[in-house]
C-alpha cells in the first residue's frame, strides 16, 4: 500500500473551470515524487488538499491509512511540509522560530531540534534573528521546522525558489540524503525540471487540472537507446538498415535491436560506402517529455 494516495480529486474555484478534474495517483514508501505542470495546473490545490487546508468538492487524500478529509490530525501526524513561502517572527531567533512553531502541534524535543539543525548546518546561527536570514537561510530553517518531529513524508511547495545555483545544489543533495539515510518519502512541487529529474524516482504532470502523465522520470525507464544518424547517403544507409533490421526513420532516428551493437551497424554503413557525417545518442528526457505533454497544441 502505498503512503500517499490521491483518489478523484475535484475542485472548482470558478463556474468555468475546474482546478482539479478528477486527478489521482500514488506515492509509495521511501519515494521521491515530483509534481509538475504549468502555472494554474492544479499543484498547489494538491498540496493544499493533502494538507487539508483545501477542501475538495470531491475524492479525498489518504495517508498512511487515515484519511485527511476525515480524520485530518491523524493523517497529517505522519507529514512535515513547507506550503507557499515560508513566514517566521522576525524579531525571534531561529532557535525561538522553532520552539513557538512546534509548540503548535504540542511536540518539542531540544535534542532533536538541535540535530536538526546541525543537518542543515544552522547550529552556528540558532541564536541569530531570522531578520538576518539570507533566503537560503530561511528556506533551510523552514526544512528544519518540516522535519520535526521526525514525519515519514515532507511535502515540499517549490522548496528552491528564489534560490542561488549553490543553494539548490545544497538543498538537492540534502534532499537525497534524506531518503538514502533515513528512508524518507518526498512529495514536491517544482518549475526545475532539470532538479526534478536529478532527485524524483516517479512525478506526476498535470495541464489544465488533469493528470497527464503519472509513472517514472522518462531517463531512468531503462528503454532502448534511439540514436541519430547524419548523412547524405540516406538511401544506401537505410538499405543496410533494412537487411539488418535496424529501424531508421526518415527524420534520421535510428533504433537498435538488442543484437546489433553501435559500433557494428556504423561498420557496416562505412563498408557499404556510407559517408557518416555525425552518430550521437538521443535521450528523451524529462524536459522533451514535459513539453510533449503540456504543450498548448495537445
Amino acid at each position: 500500500m502505498p503512503l500517499i494516495e490521491a483518489q478523484h480529486l475535484t475542485k472548482q474555484w470558478r463556474a468555468d473551470r475546474r482546478a482539479l478534474d478528477d486527478v489521482s495517483f500514488e506515492v509509495g514508501y521511501g519515494q521521491i515524487v515530483g509534481l509538475l505542470g504549468h502555472n494554474g495546473a492544479g499543484k498547489s490545490t494538491v498540496l493544499g488538499i493533502t494538507l487539508g487546508m483545501v477542501r475538495p468538492d470531491a475524492g479525498e487524500v489518504i495517508i498512511g491509512g487515515h484519511s485527511v478529509q476525515r480524520n485530518r490530525a491523524k493523517a497529517l501526524q505522519q507529514i512535515g511540509a513547507i506550503f507557499e513561502a515560508p513566514v517566521f517572527y522576525d524579531y525571534l531567533t531561529g532557535w525561538q522560530n522553532l520552539q513557538a512553531l512546534c509548540s503548535l502541534s504540542g511536540w518539542w524535543d531540544e535534542k532533536e531540534a538541535r540535530r536538526v539543525l546541525k543537518m542543515l548546518s544552522l547550529e552556528d546561527r540558532a541564536d541569530h534573528k531570522t531578520v538576518t536570514y539570507s533566503h537560503g537561510m530561511r528556506q533551510r530553517l523552514a526544512l528544519a521546522q518540516a522535519l520535526l518531529p521526525r514525519p515519514r513524508c515532507l511535502l515540499l511547495d517549490e522548496p528552491t525558489d528564489g534560490l542561488d545555483p549553490e543553494g539548490i545544489r545544497e538543498f538537492r543533495e540534502f534532499i537525497l540524503k534524506l531518503k538514502a539515510d533515513f528512508g524518507m518519502t518526498i512529495l514536491l512541487n517544482s518549475h526545475l525540471l532539470a532538479e526534478i529529474e536529478l532527485m524524483c524516482d516517479r512525478c506526476v504532470i498535470l495541464k489544465g487540472g488533469r493528470k497527464v502523465y503519472e509513472g517514472p522520470v522518462p531517463s531512468r525507464m531503462g528503454t532502448a537507446p534511439r540514436y541519430l544518424l547524419a548523412t547524405n547517403d540516406t538511401d544506401i544507409a537505410r538499405g543496410v538498415a533494412s537487411r539488418m533490421g535496424v529501424a531508421f526513420d526518415a527524420d534520421g532516428s535510428v533504433e537498435l535491436p538488442p543484437d546489433i551493437l553501435g559500433p557494428d551497424f556504423l561498420r557496416r554503413l562505412v563498408e557499404a560506402g556510407v559517408r557518416v557525417e555525425s552518430w550521437q545518442i538521443q535521450k528523451k528526457n524529462l524536459e522533451d517529455c514535459y513539453l510533449e505533454l503540456t504543450s498548448s497544441s495537445n
